[in-house]
């Protein structure tokens, strides 16, 4: 027997695009700066013996691992659907930014294990001059590559750069922190001082890993869109509606950089075949020429039919939040 109502969704996710494509070249420029850094926060580490400079290059070994885990991160979520992924690979985006977050944490551990002794067994620094101008270096490269990052996470709604970005940005600040902080030893004699700032340096990047954590499993979880987003969509909608076209059953979520939006449409039964489908074709495209990377799905209703306004569980609201 046919069914009583015919869905129609339509998805444009087939296939590796170019812009997504392109984002493992960003990857590659986040390892090239990791081991960069590493390099000369190692030297600047060993020329002074500052446990807060060995803090430094300690979180920029987690930089490397988070690169090349963003790397393959980036590659799987590229993937197109397949049988047994339909709605592609995107979520890998969302483990990278929990190995990193986790990675965070360790090298959070070493570094206050380090801090602590050398709190309680304070020793001298050396060659502080030239030692600060190599980890100034270090900092200035992540600085711009940290921009960069961000600003392709925005552009092509990647949570993996953003995460990479953000990173890189708070070991810049962790980075000035430890130069005042070793420059303010040199001037003052006070060797305590040291370890307790990277202790501090420790603490921060807790909570920065506390914070990838956070969002990663949120974005596991399928998290509806952002209120502006919702926004948009119920704009969109009203805009369509009349007398005769009603709509209910609003539901979105983000997957990576793809958002998804599933809404039914209800129209008089009446209707013939031909013109709820052009209806349901503007619909989809209203929302997608307003959001940009989004994938519709439009059921359509009877407005007659009592059942067609039952309630589903998690639909969003209609109105404007």
């Amino acid at each position: 027997m046919p069914a009583r109502t015919p869905d129609k969704g339509r998805c444009h996710a087939g296939g590796v695009s170019e812009p997504r494509r392109s984002l493992t070249a960003f990857a590659w420029l986040a390892v090239a700066a990791a081991v960069v850094t590493i390099a000369l926060k190692t030297g600047a580490w060993m020329m002074t013996g500052s446990v807060g400079l060995l803090s430094d290059a300690a979180e920029s070994v987690v930089n490397l691992v988070a690169a090349f885990v963003a790397l393959v991160a980036l590659r799987v979520a590229a993937l197109p659907p397949d049988e047994n992924h339909h709605f592609g690979h995107t979520k890998a985006e969302y483990f990278s930014a929990a190995i990193e977050g986790i990675m965070i944490f360790v090298a959070a551990v070493v570094i206050i294990f380090s801090a602590v002794e050398r709190l309680l067994h304070p020793r001298p620094l050396e060659n502080v001059g030239i030692g600060l101008v190599i980890s100034s270096l270090a900092t200035v490269v992540n600085g711009v590559v940290g921009v960069l990052l961000i600003r392709a996470g925005a552009r092509y709604r990647s949570i993996t750069l953003t995460a990479d970005g953000k990173h890189l940005l708070t070991d810049v600040w962790t980075s000035i922190g430890v130069v005042v902080g070793v420059l303010a030893v040199a001037l003052t004699g006070w060797l305590r001082l040291d370890p307790i700032v990277a202790i501090a340096v420790g603490i921060n990047i807790v909570v920065t890993g506390w914070r990838l954590l956070a969002r990663s499993v949120d974005g596991l979880m399928d998290h509806a869109l952002g209120d502006e987003d919702h926004g948009r969509i119920v704009r969109v909608l009203d805009r369509l509606a009349s007398d005769t076209v009603h709509f209910h059953a609003l539901q979105t979520r983000e997957s990576g950089h793809v958002r998804f939006v599933s809404v039914h449409v209800l129209v008089p039964g009446a209707w013939t075949v031909q013109r709820g489908h052009d209806l349901l074709e503007q619909v989809e495209e209203a929302i997608r020429a307003e959001l940009g990377h989004v994938e519709v799905h439009t059921h359509l209703e009877p407005v007659e039919d009592p059942t067609a306004y039952e309630e589903i569980t998690g639909q969003a609201r209609l109105d404007a939040r």
